[in-house]
């Protein structure tokens, strides 16, 4: 196996999870708490309720492109602030997400993680690998 060959997986490994990741907390939001509730959620930090559901819609159709590598490192990006704003939500719990109302450890990871994937983009199994690109120069890889 290669060092390319390790890089595309790693990156598959990531881009996947945090896909999952972001689909799994959107349908939370949608199945367990409800957007209403999740709405409500917002309002009592002192944010709009309708940031409750762009956040939804950025976690649900942002993770599925991340899934499935489309527009990798821009979606990986654009989702950043979303995780910025939860590690902001849960600041004040402390340590440890397992902690009441959850810690900020966690969001914060997931921040790293984004950040991450928004710098390796989709690797080779993404659809953004099969798509032709707009640069002119191939992609420049190191080991």
């Amino acid at each position: 196996m290669t060092a390319n060959d390790r890089l595309d997986i790693a990156s598959a490994l990531l881009r996947v999870s945090l896909g999952v990741m972001f689909v799994s907390h959107a349908l939370l939001k949608l199945m367990v708490f409800t957007l209403a509730g999740t709405a409500a959620y917002f309002e009592s930090l002192g944010l709009p309720g309708l940031l409750a559901h762009a956040t939804f819609a950025a976690e649900l159709v942002g993770g599925v492109m991340l899934v499935a590598g489309v527009r990798t490192r821009a979606v990986a990006l654009a989702l950043v602030p979303v995780l910025l704003g939860a590690t902001w939500a849960h600041a004040g719990n402390g340590w440890v997400f397992s902690a009441p109302n959850g810690g900020w450890e966690y969001p914060l990871f997931l921040t790293v993680v984004a950040a991450a994937v928004a710098l390796l983009g989709g690797g080779r199994y993404a659809i953004d690998a099969r798509r032709p690109t707009r640069a002119a120069a191939p992609e420049l890889r190191t080991a």
